[in-house]
């Protein structure tokens, strides 16, 4: 017979399990890099170890043998984003990570989901509210979340929500096939406009994986410090502690072969690059950089065409997330399906409404009337009138 046990772990201990994990995200429903022990040990750069809490759902079918069929990394929270009250936050670092899932087996799934949320309903030193800011509402892995929340009797909340584009082939795709489906009616054009820089100079696309793409990291952080972000002091190398935190992510993906850093040159130079994770099947964008001088090329656009290319040349993944957050443009990207993502909270067990979805309430509708005089004093200054 076989029983799943949950336990949690701090984040030393669960450092050891990097390739425990990785057979994980290969037998993952959705695979999530960023449940990942690299992630979590570059984590602990910007979060106190001790504010991390990793709950591991263990399958047991024999004696001595055990299989890692869940993971959900949190760190603590008590700030205004919960009302003031305790609350477990997820992803670690919402500033630059891409999903609020955790990491379920997909022969498990439903039985890990609802052994984690039964967990956690049952511990009394743990908050009973989730804080998930980039949780997909759409896939397998919501639909395990959702089930485990009901047979808790748990809440789930939404609030603010947006569309990230993502890429999903098919198996016939090829490179043109895909990004005509994709464009749609825009194909020529945009397709017009890559040919366009080629024939304006050598443009060469480089994609550096493991220990090379390490060795790219540095020319990454300045190709994004040498525009805005560096100007005003957001680009990842004006901030101490950011950096600190990317160049741990960093060392600890090449170590297991997750990191990529994808480069577009002109004539050499370049004026694009991207920077990314594997897991399991899925690749992850994290972040883009580009030369503002070079803006005429559309630089960051064209980098995507090329990074389609070459993993079409080759064997795409099953499903590439752009990590787009709210607010972005998605028709900025090429690539051509859509998820549907949410500021979410969960509140486990049954209860009453708390002051973290006051708090996520509140803030939805500070923002929307801040879209809206912005909307207002946008219309009035090009002379258009109210919608």
């Amino acid at each position: 017979m076989s029983t799943i046990v949950v336990r949690r772990l701090g984040s030393a201990a669960y450092a050891e399990l990097g390739s425990v994990f990785a057979e994980l995200a290969r037998h993952a429903l959705e695979p999530n890099p960023h449940m990942a022990p690299a992630a979590v040990s570059a984590a602990t750069m910007l979060v106190p170890a001790d504010e991390i809490v990793i709950l591991c759902a263990w399958l047991s079918e024999a004696l001595d043998f055990e299989q890692l069929v869940g993971v959900w990394a949190f760190r603590r929270e008590q700030g205004w984003r919960s009302g003031f009250a305790a609350a477990l936050a997820s992803p670690l670092v919402p500033l630059y990570e891409v999903s609020s899932l955790p990491v379920l087996d997909r022969d498990h799934a439903a039985e890990a989901a609802r052994a984690l949320m039964r967990y956690l309903l049952a511990s009394r030193d743990l908050p009973h509210s989730l804080l998930l800011p980039l949780l997909p509402l759409d896939g397998p892995c919501y639909v395990a979340l959702a089930e485990a929340c009901r047979q808790t009797g748990s809440a789930i909340s939404t609030y603010e929500r947006w569309v990230r584009p993502v890429m999903i082939p098919r198996p016939e795709d090829n490179f043109e096939a895909y990004l005509r489906r994709a464009l749609g009616s825009s194909y020529k054009k945009r397709m017009q406009q890559f040919r366009a820089v080629a024939k304006q100079g050598a443009l060469t696309f480089r994609r550096n994986r493991g220990r090379g793409a390490l060795e790219a990291l540095d020319a990454f952080l300045t190709l994004e410090a040498s525009g805005w972000k560096g100007e005003s002091g957001t680009a990842i190398a004006c901030l101490p502690a950011d950096i600190a935190y990317f160049r741990r992510l960093a060392e600890l993906c090449a170590a297991d072969d997750t990191l990529l850093i994808d480069t577009l040159l002109h004539d050499g130079r370049a004026i694009a690059m991207g920077l990314l994770i594997d897991s399991g099947n899925r690749r992850h964008f994290l972040k883009i950089a580009y030369d503002e001088t070079q803006s005429r090329h559309s630089p960051g656009r064209t980098l995507t065409i090329a990074m389609l290319q070459a993993d079409f040349n080759g064997t795409p993944p099953a499903f590439f997330d752009s990590g787009a957050g709210e607010g972005v443009d998605a028709g900025t990207y090429v690539w051509g399906e859509r998820r549907e993502m949410a500021n979410t909270i969960i509140r486990v067990g049954p209860g009453r409404t708390g002051t973290a979805e006051i708090a996520a309430f509140g803030r939805m509708w500070l923002r929307r009337l801040r879209d809206a005089a912005r909307a207002r004093s946008a219309r009035k200054a090009s002379g258009r009138p109210p919608a």
